[in-house]
């Protein structure tokens, strides 16, 4: 007993050390993304992210060792996020993966107990698992809808813009950016018909924002009446 308390005390104490040392390099990165940053700071920023990396490379391969299932921690997210992480590192490619760690922040949750939290992301996940299927189904409409639009804007655009609207695949862009509603405005149609096209496509886009906003809220209501309702039952059944 006393033995598996130590082991949880050092995991605990390894996972204080990672909180930090991924905080570190997520500040490190984006001060080194600073265009006029002195010479002297850039070789420290350098060889500090350095040892940042090796220490992850080390804490990794703690990982699998410690790990009574050892390729369930490999193949599981935060498995795949550290891996992805140091990888550039230790095959000396020019990518900088670093950023990535951020996602482990959450971590942080189970680190400091944080019981209401760690069960709001749970609650999150089983929300997505209940409405898996629609979303599945509603993202590869999204894309034949892109794919649509595209082919709408060209045969509209094309002829009148062909060095914006060169192909359907050029046209693309304009067909996520329309029915995102994000609208950027650098490429847009200048034809009767391609301004009425648009105008549908907007009020199409309204509906792809909407629709997986409303599938997760949904089955996030649910997952909440489960829930309230096993603990009643389980109430019940203590009295």
């Amino acid at each position: 007993m006393k033995r598996i308390q130590l082991r949880s005390e050092a995991s605990q104490a390894l996972e204080g050390i990672a909180l930090f040392f991924i905080l570190y390099s997520i500040i490190t990165y984006t001060i080194e993304t600073l265009p006029d940053l002195p010479s002297g700071a850039r070789l420290f920023l350098r060889y500090s992210g350095i040892v940042v990396s090796i220490f992850f490379a080390v804490e990794y391969i703690i990982r699998i060792v410690s790990s009574p299932r050892p390729l369930k921690y490999i193949t599981s997210f935060y498995g795949i996020v550290d891996a992805v992480a140091i990888a550039p590192f230790l095959l000396g490619t020019g990518v900088d993966a670093r950023a990535l760690r951020i996602v482990r922040i959450f971590r942080v949750f189970r680190l400091l107990k944080l019981v209401r939290y760690n069960s709001a992301i749970k609650r999150f996940g089983k929300a997505m698992e209940l409405a898996k299927e629609e979303l599945v189904l509603f993202f590869v409409a999204a894309i034949v809808l892109v794919y649509l639009a595209a082919l709408g804007i060209y045969h509209f655009e094309h002829e009148a813009q062909p060095d914006k609207f060169q192909s359907v695949i050029h046209s693309m862009w304009w067909a996520v950016a329309t029915l995102t509603t994000v609208g950027y405005g650098d490429v847009f149609p200048v034809t009767a018909g391609g301004k009425l096209f648009t105008a549908l496509m907007l009020s199409v886009g309204l509906g792809i924002v909407a629709v997986p906003t409303g599938l997760i809220s949904s089955a996030l209501t649910r997952v909440r009446q489960i829930e309230e309702r096993s603990t009643k039952e389980n109430e019940s059944i203590e009295e």
